[in-house]
This record gives C-alpha cells, structure tokens and sequence, in this order.
C-alpha cells in the first residue's frame, strides 16, 4: 500500500521523506493479487502485464474494460467507484483491466482511489511475466513455482510455464523446507559472508521481506506462536527487526507507536528500536512520535 510503501523505502534507503511515495519515478496500480502497489513507473509493465491472463475470455474481460474506461475517462481522473457507474461496472471489477498496463491509481490508503488511463506499455506480456518471476527470485528466493503463483496471483500452470522458460537460468537448491530454485547468477551473494545489519529496522504490514505464504515462513519465524501473530488472519502488524532478526511486532495511531517484543530486549536494543520509531517519516503527523512498548 502508498503508505506503507513509503515505510518500506525508509527501511532501507537514507533520506526519506513524508513525500517519497509520491515521487514522479514511482507510480500506483492494482499488481499482484489486485493488491496497490507502489513501483517505479518504468516498471510498469512487469507488475501489470504480467499478470494478463492467458485466456481468450479471460484477456478479452481485461481488455475490454481497459477500452471502456478510456472512452469514459476521456482524460479525466476520478474516483473508481465514478468511474465503474460510469460503464456501469462495479467498482472492484475494474481492478481486472489493470493487467492491461492501461490503468493507473493514486491511493491514499482511507479514501477511495482515483483512476486514470495510460497508453499501454510496448511490451510483451510473455517478457513481462519472465522478469517479474526474475524479480521474484532475486527477492524471495530460494522459491519454488507455487510460491510465485501465491504471490503473484496467477495459475500454478502459468507459473510453471515461466520457471520452465527461465530453466537455463536457474539452479537448483535444497533448503530445510524442500527443494527450491534460485538465479544462477545469485549464487554468489547467497555464498557470501552476511553483511552487518542494521541495529533496528520497522517494517510496514505487507512489507517484501515477510510478505511469505505456506511452508516458507517457517524459515523466517521458526516458532508457529510467533508467527501466529506476525502473520494474522486480518490486517498484519508490522515486523519489529533487531539485527535482522524478527524479535516482534508493532502497531501505530497516528503519533503512538506500540511494539510487542517477543524476547527481552537490551537497553541498547530497545533504544535502537525507539530511534528507529522516532525517525519515520510519518506524513500529516503534528506531534512528536511517542513509543509505547506491550510486555
């Protein structure tokens, strides 16, 4: 999500800002499994064409809908819910002609999202699935082709076919929870030694690092209580890291954060968590960030 996105980034790169998500090299759509994603606009493709479905009926629906909004839109930027009246569609149906590339979003995470229409990307759809699968491999792996599926919200066969495609490009692995692929030119950086990590790290809900489903969570949070709660069946909490490792959640409201450990944390540890609290770049907020901890 916009939001959330926007925490992901500072987790990781220095310098960011309540304004970041909304950068003009970073664009919204409905990407895997019709969820909002934030990516860069040159990226558009890979994470909307990708997903086109292989069917007659299935691409015509997508297809269709894409043509149907441009001619309503005419240039027009509005709400999705003016705009599915306007074709007469629900307005969660439009999430379907996303897969066009056509079709992009601004979201704020509370109020509905505005829509609008784009030229479609001069790519084809085959080399948009290979590299979103690259792109996947290279964040999630060691990954398997249902993996991929879950995530990406396509067919097991369709995922299949794409790991097939790449089969030159892979090498294959054994992890403690079965066997898996990972890219060839990886193997490097798995062998190689971890770099430092960094003192605390507040990942948002839904954030790639533990954006997980299934068997592979295990390897992340390997007690099932643990991951009971990190993993809810309702809005996730946020991943608390401590030297990368997962120690917790945590939770905010508006300025109060609140962080749920699941160990006894050093005094050094839990300042570095509260600094990292203090330190996100939080948009609209008036007041001073303020730290809460639940043991």
């Amino acid at each position: 999500m916009p939001r959330a996105a926007l925490l992901s980034i500072h987790a990781r790169v220095d310098g960011t800002r309540p304004s970041t998500w909304e950068d003009p090299s970073l664009v919204q759509l409905w990407g895997p499994r019709f969820s909002t994603y934030v990516v860069p606009a040159r990226d558009r493709a890979i994470f909307s064409l990708a997903r086109l479905p292989d069917d007659a009926r299935g691409r015509r629906i997508a297809e269709d809908l894409a043509t149907r909004l441009h001619g309503f839109l005419d240039g027009r930027r509005l709400t999705d819910g003016e705009a599915g009246h306007g074709i007469e569609e629900h307005s969660n149906r439009l999430r379907y002609a996303a897969a066009t590339g056509r079709v992009l979003i601004r979201w704020g995470g509370a109020r509905a999202p505005t829509i609008w229409t784009v030229p479609s990307p001069d790519v084809d759809p085959r080399d948009a699935r290979r590299e979103l699968a690259r792109r996947y491999l290279h964040v999630f792996g060691p990954t398997t082709p249902g993996a991929f599926a879950k995530w990406a919200g396509i067919g097991p066969g369709q995922a299949q076919a794409v790991f097939d495609a790449l089969l030159r490009s892979l090498t294959p692995v054994r992890t403690p929870i079965g066997e898996a692929s990972i890219l060839t030119r990886d193997e490097q950086e798995f062998r190689a030694p971890a770099g430092p990590a960094a003192a605390a790290r507040l990942l948002p809900s839904g954030d790639a690092y533990y954006l997980l489903h299934g068997v592979d969570r295990e390897l992340l949070v390997p007690d099932a209580a643990f991951r009971s709660e990190l993993w809810t069946s309702r809005v996730w909490p946020g991943a608390v890291l401590v030297g990368g490792e997962v120690v917790g959640t945590w939770r905010r409201a508006q300025a109060d954060v609140t962080i749920q450990p699941w160990r006894r944390l050093s005094r050094a540890q839990r300042d570095a968590v509260a600094a990292e609290a203090e330190s996100l770049p939080l948009p609209a907020i008036e007041r001073r960030i303020v730290v809460r901890w639940d043991e």
